[in-house]
């Protein structure tokens, strides 16, 4: 199967801007780099989740493939199509391919509009439906799509008198009405409740065996990419560590922080708690304007040695399409 959407070297560096007395000083411009050099394929109709602590630089991947921030250096084509070189009337058809789902539906939606309104923003944008009664047919599709019915009882009211899964299933609809074929979901279930969250996951892959669509699904809950995703890539402060396919990955983790992120997960099952190690890693995330020498890792790292405070690793296959940039494992 090919891919539909490949990233190759993709680099996102945001300059710190410096202070009056910095730069009479003559002092250098320094870069938060966000995302330093990622790589991956996502097929058709799949699901690549994209895992790591807050701050490793996975929601500015998403918006790279979004093109609502441009790229530093590196690769990103969808159905052969580079991305970065879209403009125009091309980049305009392109959002409408690829859509955004984003973690907090109150923050994402205007509180001013009804849910009518959100709905039919995105289609006067881009000019789909010719009368106001087309449109409400899609936006009344758009809802029981979602399962916000019976949509007549929803599209007048605003978003503070609906639920947070309401909301997002709302989130939803604005952006499946565009028939997109690719969704970015970031962290699309981190701010409902633990009830909401399964239904939430289940719709997102009911639109997906329905509509044909191909995730990017980023978030923070490893446990949840099992049950969602086909391939997962584990990410750390900008780059990834750990990829392969998910039950690969998840059952037997390599990378000392693959382990760490799969200890923190609470186990139901109290037969299999004694079975689970708990893998300790020391500190926060390093700064990332200000990285650690050869491996990233290796501040926080239990089985670090001297060579990895200098050389920096690469993703390499240890077999069955399991890539993991750590030799001492």
């Amino acid at each position: 199967m090919d891919p539909i959407l490949q990233v190759k070297g993709l680099k996102k560096y945001f300059p710190i801007k410096l202070s009056f007395f910095d730069s009479i000083r003559g002092r250098e411009v320094q870069y938060v780099k966000a995302v330093d050099g990622v790589d991956f394929d996502i097929n058709e109709t799949e699901t690549l989740a994209l895992v790591g602590e807050s701050g490793c630089g996975k929601t500015t991947v998403g918006k790279l493939i979004t093109r609502l921030i441009d790229p530093t250096e590196g690769v990103i084509t969808l159905k052969g199509i580079d991305v970065a070189t879209l403009k125009g009337d091309d980049l305009k058809a392109y959002r409408k391919e690829v859509q955004m789902v984003y973690q907090d539906p109150f923050a994402s939606i205007n509180p001013r509009f009804r849910i009518y309104d959100v709905l039919e923003e995105p289609l006067l944008i881009h000019g789909i439906g010719e009368s106001i009664s087309e449109r409400e047919e899609l936006i009344f599709r758009a809802l029981e799509e979602v399962k916000i019915t019976p949509p007549e009882d929803y599209i007048h009211r605003y978003p503070h008198m609906l639920s947070g899964g309401q909301r997002q299933r709302v989130s939803f609809a604005r952006a499946m009405i565009l028939e997109p074929s690719f969704i970015v979901a970031d962290e699309p279930v981190s701010m409902l409740d633990v009830s909401i969250r399964a239904e939430i996951l289940e719709l997102m892959k009911e639109l997906q065996q329905k509509r044909g669509l191909t995730y990017l699904y980023i978030t923070h809950d490893i446990s949840t990419s099992r049950f969602f995703a086909q391939n997962i890539a584990v990410m750390y402060l900008g780059k990834i560590v750990e990829m392969g396919d998910v039950r690969e990955v998840i059952d037997n983790p390599l990378h000392p922080y693959t382990k760490a992120l799969l200890s923190a997960v609470p186990e139901p099952i109290p037969e299999r708690r004694d079975m689970i190690k708990e893998i300790p890693i020391k500190g926060e995330v390093p700064n990332a304007a200000n990285i650690p020498s050869g491996c990233r890792f290796h501040p926080r790292c239990v089985i670090a040695k001297d060579a990895c405070r200098h050389e920096e690793p690469e993703l390499v296959d240890r077999g069955n399409r399991h890539y993991v940039a750590c030799p001492y494992v």
